[in-house]
């Protein structure tokens, strides 16, 4: 049972707590049967929730505190994985973290991926997964060293948004994160993009291009968090959940209109509930996606830009009034 419950899953942590105290009185009364009958019911009771979980609910989700962040899924997947520092212009921004590692059945990749803290100590750190532009050019500079040696890309997303300080913008955060999507459109190498928590604006757009596009499934991908949407439009944050409504930042909403290419399943719960689990899909579709892209006749004759420009053209949906 995970430490944290979200105010939805209260109904489900009841029933936790009291399985928890029939098994304490176990040892004088034979309560097995009805514990199993309790574990069942929570059962339908979690399949109920998660199956019917507002947009809202699952940016909740995706904000966990135990849910897995970069560095859980890199250092799982990989047994080797070598982290690189630096922009070689300003320092290093832990914000961002990437490097090399080997995955079983697909050889050597470039990680590259924002990262959250567990504590105060670490969030202050990792400034709470908020990039500076120097992280932006570290990622640069490791993507540059990926297609150099022919290493696919695998980005993990997952951030509030960039860091918006003075300091940030006097640095050039605009420029560095416009620098990015230029540069990764024509990277020669494959790119896998993962949203694996909060994908928020161009703050996750700036590792964020992609020859395949995925999310988990409790992960959201926007343009601008339901928070700040909400003071914007209705000058204050009590309208995020239908600042999130509006928005349409789900996993499901992005793949009907093509922003996504795929939807990654969790473990009942969330990503949190089973990391195992997690991890041993994800593996899975990776896998199985940068095979795939490898064998396509785009980056066999260098035409990677060309894929990227049709991939990209073919989002969303308009109306042509003439």
């Amino acid at each position: 049972m995970a430490a944290t419950a979200l105010e939805f899953e209260k109904p489900i942590t009841d029933l936790e707590a009291k399985i928890e105290e029939m098994r304490s009185l176990g040892e004088s009364v034979d309560l097995s049967e009805e514990i199993l009958m309790m574990e069942q019911k929570v059962e339908v009771l979690r399949q109920e929730i998660f199956e019917n979980l507002t947009r809202w609910q699952r940016v909740q989700l995706a904000r966990h505190p135990e849910r897995p962040y970069t560095l859980d899924y890199v250092n799982t997947l990989t047994p080797d994985f070598t982290e690189l520092h630096g922009d070689r212009g300003v320092h290093d921004d832990p914000a961002i973290v990437g490097g090399f590692g080997t995955i079983e059945g697909i050889g050597s990749v470039l990680f590259v991926g924002h990262q959250k803290g567990r504590d105060t100590k670490q969030n202050v750190y990792r400034n709470f997964g908020m990039p500076n532009p120097e992280g932006y050019r570290k990622a640069l500079r490791l993507f540059k060293l990926a297609e150099k040696f022919r290493r696919p890309v695998i980005c993990l997303l997952d951030t509030p948004g960039a860091f918006p300080g003075l300091e940030a913008e006097e640095r050039g955060q605009a420029e560095a994160i416009a620098r990015n999507l230029f540069e990764m459109s024509k990277l020669e190498v494959p790119i896998i993009i993962v949203v694996i928590g909060e994908g928020a604006s161009g703050g996750a757009l700036g590792i964020g291009v992609g020859d395949r596009v995925l999310m988990l499934e409790n992960s959201w991908y926007s343009v601008i968090s339901p928070e700040s949407c909400s003071s914007i439009l209705w000058r204050s944050w009590g309208f995020k959940e239908q600042a999130a409504e509006a928005l349409k930042l789900t996993a499901p909403d992005l793949l009907s209109i093509g922003v996504i290419d795929r939807i990654v399943p969790e473990p009942l719960g969330g990503a949190h509930r089973d990391p195992d689990q997690m991890f041993a899909t994800l593996r899975d579709v990776l896998v199985e996606e940068i095979t795939a892209l490898r064998t396509t006749e785009e980056f066999e004759h260098g035409k990677a830009l060309e894929r990227r420009v049709k991939k990209f053209s073919k989002m969303g949906y308009w109306k042509d009034e003439n």
